[in-house]
This record gives C-alpha cells, structure tokens and sequence, in this order.
C-alpha cells in the first residue's frame, strides 16, 4: 500500500512583485518543485498560498527558491494583519520626479539634435541621452541582467532590454529612451493599479478589531479578541466595533452593518438579539455574551475568504499566465527572424531596416498590460461584489456565475424568514392545548431546528433536563423522546406514518407539526413563517436577466410549498424531501442543464451536501449555519435572495471586462505586429501602442470595483 501523503498548507507573504508576470515566475519556479502540489500566487495581496509534502520538500527550501528568483520573504511567513498589508505602498512622488527627469532630457537630446551632431559635440546626444537611457531603465536592464544568470531569459525585461539595446546600435538613441520611458510610465500605472487594490484589501481589513473589553468579577479590562472565550462578557461602547459575535444581554442600540453586509442603512438590536463582529456600535452601550470564539466569528471568516479568493483562480486567468510564459520566447525567435531572414533573401535589402522592424515587433509583443489587467479584472470583481455583501471564494466562482442558468432555493431561512410563531394549537383525544404546548415544548428541548425554537419560545417557561429521557433527531422527519413514562412524537406526517400511528391528514396553511403520546395521536400545531421582504423580487430579477429555470426544495407540506411556489412565481417545486432527496434532484437536474450552470441557494446544516453538489453553491451567511457557508462557493451576508441576481451581474460585468482586454490586447498587438514586419509601424508607433494597450486594460480593470 502507498502511504497517505499529509499535505501542509501555508501564506507566505511576498515583496518585491509589482505584475501578473513576477506572480507567473514564481507559480511555474515552484510548480515544477517535487513534492508542491498546489501554488497560487497573488500579486493584489502579496501572498503566496502554497501545498506541499513536508516529506519531500521543505518551508526554507520554499522561501530561498522564492529568493532565487529576486523577491523577499518576510522572515514571519505567518498572517500579521496589523502589519502584512502595508507591503509595496505606492509613492507617487518618488516615482514621479525621475520620469519627468527623463522627459526633460530626451526633449532637450531631440530639440538639439542636429546641434549636438555638429563638431566638437558629435558625442553628444549620448552624452545627453545615454543618462536619460540609464535613469528610465536602470531596473529593467538590472532585472534582466539578473534573471539571465538565474537561467530565466524570456521575460518582459528581456524584451525590453534586447529592443532598447539594439535600437541603440543601429543609432536610433531617441527611441530606445522612449521605449524605457514609456516601459517605465507604464509600469508606474500598473504599480498605481495594485496599489488601489491592496488598499482596498487593506480597508476591508481594518474592520478586524484590535481590543475587546471583557467584563469579569465586576471588573473592565481592554484585552485582544483571542483571549476572549465562549460565554465570557463583553462591553461594546458607542462608535466601537464589536470585536467578537455575541448575544445583546443587556442594552439597545443601532448597529452600523455595512462593513458586513454593505447595507447602509443601520439597523436596531435590543436584547436577545444576535450581533456579529465587525458590526459599528453606534448609539448605546450593550454587554453581549459570546457565542463564538475570534477564529470562528463571522469578521475573522469574512477576513479569511476575501484574502484566500485569489488563490482559485478562473480558467482565463491560468490560460493568461500559461500564454504568457510561452508567448514571449516565441516573440524573441520571431523578431531574431524577422532580422536575419529577409536581408539573406531579398535583393538589396538592409540588415539595419529589418533590425528596426525586428525590434518594433520585440516592443510590440511585451505581455505586461495583458498579464496585470486580467488578475486585476477578476479581483476588481471580488472585492466590487465583497463591498456589497457578496463574498466570492475565488474568481473561478465569478465565472461559474456567468453560466448560471437554473437556480434552486432552499425554503425555510432563505425565501421565508425562518422566524417561526405557533399560529395554532389543536388538540384531540382527549389532551388541552396547555398539555400538547407543553409535551411538544419537552421533546424539541434538544432541537436547533428554528421550528423546535418557536415552540419552544411559545410554552416560555423553563424544561428541565431531568423530564426529557432517550432523545432522538431524524432528520426530515422529526423528534422522539420519552417524557414523564411516555414515549412522545412530534414531527411531520410522514414520521406518523414510519412510528405507525394513526394520524388524519390535514390540508393547512403553514407548517404541521404532529404530535403523538404512546402511540396515539394527540393533535398538532401550526406554524406559521413570512416571506422575505425581497423574495418575490428576486424571482422577478433572475427571470429578468436570463435564468431560464427557477426552483424550491422543501423538507415542508406540498401545501405549503405550492402556496410559497405561487406566491412568489417560481416555475417548480419539490416538497417533504429529506436532505437526501435533495442531493439526488440537484444531480437530476444537473444532468438535464448540459448548457448552463446550476445554483443552489441555502442556509441549513441540512443543505450544505446540495450547496457542495451544485456547480455554484450559494449560501446565506447572516443566519446561515458555519456547514454551508464553509462549504458554499459564494456567501450572501445580508440574507437577501436579491443578492443572488446581483451576484449573477457583478460576475457578468467581470467577465466582459476581461474578455474586452483581451480582445482589445490581442486586436491591437496582432495590428501592429504586422505593421511593424511590413516596415509601416515605427518604434514610437510600437511604444505608444504598447503602454496605450496596457493603460487602457489596466483602467478598464478597475471599473469593476465601483
């Protein structure tokens, strides 16, 4: 037998990129590494996510190959949010001030020109031009320089150096300083680019609370949020954030959500109600007791989904990097032909012509634009969605949205509030509506089913353990427990009918819940649950834009189901499933949907097998149980089902982005690089065409993250 291999999973935190391509270096350095199985790269944050066998290779050997390549390693490889996000701030000055440097000298190496030819200055144009040279590429000719003598000679650096030397030897001075300027003026937009994501990062970041201040023995103190356990005591003053979830025991106030949901609008807790970290207090103080620990809170997992979506990268975006890596050697063999070729061939032709055109197709060819705006679309598209409560696990996701075009919800928590009241209570055989409140109150005791919560809430005084013996949950069916000598049921009709008891069959508004003493039937109650505000818009919306087929999935009556199914103008349902059953109707449909995509939209621990089937798993991260939302690949924190049509656009908006900086990058390189050939296009025709493309991607880029 092959012994299982343990794969490690680590961040290291990288400095020293500033494009798609360095990120592309180190993805193929390590990728070909024995014992790396998983590498993801991201230049927007400055991390490297990375899966490896321990057994095979080492942390060091990781972070000195990293060094090989020319970038640093922070010495603590492990997450500091206080610190990590400060990498490679953009100082527009410090960039400035030599650029315009260089466009002094060239306009004055131009202008004098022919002044500068004539004896005793026949040397100076390269007195003038050659420093102009130097200041614009210094860092383009160093890195490539270094890149050859770690054995990596294809690269936008080697590009450039190539053009701008030989562009030198055939004595065309102007243009190669042009070619260096513009290199770098371009450079010095895509560094702007990432700048502006990593800050975007950095002030979804900053939500992250620093202190907490725990009440214990009468006492305050201001503590860090990991120190704070389950059930300790917490004080939240005005205009502090909550630093870990927790229930309002004591206090009202209003809560800015928006750094969670990207609400605006704020809204009122009062006592009992849930409130999660991040939130703004903003009126009145509240004492909350915690109900889960930092790691596990809805900031810290928010934290932690929005930094490691980059790490799943869409199929465009691994194709670009793929294209990258063998696009620029073959662009070098190219233009070496282009130069040696024609002048062995045709008659008369000069060796310094097709030189030119060679080194036109060299500037031309460089990838950089192609390589940085890509990344920069699909991050544009998870942080624009993030800012409106969307939190997309990974850009391959966004893409899978694009495709959607059937959507399956949930019922219970995601259409309909999940905010249970007993609307009715209706004994027989000879029990009082006190005694069948009480007996289905005692064998719900153990329950999280928001349903088994409202009966619970309704009866309002305290169970004992002491009265509840043997307690048994079946999933999709119901309860069982011995209670005072009694075996007691409550649960659906169908959990009637598998104990054999004998029970009528009523058609209700709302949801039934049976009960049965000893094997004989002692009346039900009716549950009743509302809309969301919201639900029948969003039916409406997808509909709207191009979801061809819209679903609900149930545990509930038919009868409900049919009501909720008209109501809100789904086009089909399936109602009393258990969890199983679902799983098996999402494969049934995914089957029939060969062209398009399947969503699937929860909130339960019962929906996340469905939520991970479904080609886009969606779930409702405010009430949501941690099963699906760990499991689902797009989190809604607002618990709005709108949100699923919005998710749908941003990631449609995404996509066409990309696809026009492609087209527009290939469009415009192919155009010039047979102009270039033919001997049409120059080289500051080729530079201007270059820096133009990559400008106008990387701009184009960043209209996602408004």
């Amino acid at each position: 037998m092959t012994p299982m291999t343990l794969l490690t999973s680590q961040k290291i935190q990288i400095t020293g990129m500033d494009c798609g391509s360095c990120a592309g270096k180190i993805e193929a350095a390590l990728g070909r590494l024995p014992g790396i199985s998983e590498v993801s790269v991201s230049v927007a944050t400055g991390y490297m996510s990375v899966s490896y066998d321990q057994g095979q290779i080492t942390e060091l050997t990781i972070k000195e190959q990293i060094q090989n390549l020319g970038f640093s390693v922070c010495a603590d490889g492990h997450h500091d949010h206080h610190h990590s996000h400060d990498l490679h701030e953009f100082d527009l000055k410090a960039e400035v001030i030599p650029v315009l440097g260089v466009i002094a000298l060239l306009a004055g190496g131009m202008t004098f020109e022919e002044f500068l030819h004539q004896t005793p200055f026949s040397g100076g144009e390269y007195i003038v031009l050659i420093p102009a040279y130097l200041l614009s590429g210094w860092s383009v000719l160093k890195t490539a320089a270094k890149n050859i003598l770690r054995g990596q000679w294809f690269d936008e650096n080697f590009l450039m150096t190539i053009a701008t030397i030989g562009a030198i030897a055939i004595h065309q001075l102007p243009e190669a300083v042009a070619v260096m300027l513009f290199y770098r003026i371009g450079e010095l937009f895509q560094d702007y680019a990432v700048g502006r994501s990593r800050r975007s990062i950095k002030a979804l970041l900053e939500v992250r609370p620093d202190t907490a201040t725990l009440k214990q023995d009468g006492l305050l103190r201001s503590v860090s949020p990991e120190e704070v356990q389950v059930g300790d005591f917490i004080i939240v003053r005005p205009g502090e954030k909550v630093p870990l979830d927790g229930e309002i025991i004591e206090g009202i106030s209003l809560m800015d959500t928006s750094a969670l949901t990207g609400e605006s609008v704020p809204r009122t807790v009062r006592v009992g109600e849930n409130v999660l970290a991040g939130m703004i207090n903003q009126t009145g103080t509240l004492t909350l007791r915690v109900t889960k620990q930092f790691s596990e809170s809805s900031i810290a997992r928010i934290l932690e989904l929005v930094e490691n979506a980059t790490s799943k990268k869409a199929k465009t975006e691994k194709f670009i990097t793929q294209f990258a890596r063998y696009y620029t050697p073959i662009v070098v063999f190219l233009s070496l032909g282009v130069a040696s070729i024609p002048p062995l061939l045709i008659p008369g032709s000069s060796s310094e012509e097709w030189v030119y055109r060679a080194l036109v197709l060299l500037v031309i060819s460089c990838p950089c634009g192609l390589v940085i705006s890509i990344p920069l679309g699909y991050f544009g598209g998870i942080g624009g969605a993030a800012k409106r409560g969307i939190l997309v696990k990974g850009s391959t996701f966004l893409d899978a949205l694009t495709k959607v075009k059937t959507v399956i919800f949930d019922k219970t928590g995601t259409l309909t509030e999940g905010n249970f009241k007993v609307s009715k209570i209706v004994p027989e055989n000879g029990i009082t509506e006190s005694e069948l409140l009480c007996l289905a109150a005692k064998v719900e005791l153990h329950s999280n089913h928001p349903i088994a919560q409202s009966i619970r809430d309704s009866y309002g005084k305290t169970i004992s353990e002491s009265d509840v013996r043997d307690y048994q949950e079946i999933a999709g069916y119901g309860v069982k427990a011995i209670i005072n000598n009694q075996v007691v049921l409550a649960g659906n009709g169908r959990f009637l009918d598998q104990e054999k008891v004998m029970h009528p069959n009523y058609k209700l508004e709302g949801t039934i819940v049976h009960v049965a003493v000893d094997q004989i039937y002692a009346g039900y109650l009716v549950i009743a649950d509302q809309l969301k505000l919201d639900a029948a818009k969003a039916i409406h919306d997808l509909k709207k834009i191009g979801v061809v087929q819209t679903m609900m999935l149930t545990g509930d009556s038919s009868t409900v189901a049919e009501r909720v199914t008209q109501q809100l103008g789904l086009d089909s349902y399936e109602a009393e499933l258990l969890p199983e059953d679902k799983v098996a109707i999402i494969e049934k449909v995914l089957k029939q949907n060969v062209s398009g995509k399947v969503a699937f939209v929860g909130d339960g621990i019962n929906d996340a097998p469905v939520i991970a089937r479904a080609d886009v798993g969606i779930a409702m991260g405010g009430l949501g149980s941690d099963a699906a939302i760990e499991t689902a690949d797009i989190v809604i924190m607002t618990d709005a089902p709108s949100k699923v049509t919005e998710a749908i656009e941003v990631a449609r908006k995404t996509r066409k982005i990309v696809i026009q900086n492609i087209v527009l990058a290939m469009i415009v390189k192919g155009l010039f690089v047979l102009l270039g050939t033919v001997g049409i296009a120059t080289l500051w025709e080729a530079v201007f065409a270059d820096v133009g493309v990559a400008l106008l991607a990387i701009l184009n880029a960043t209209r996602v993250l408004k």
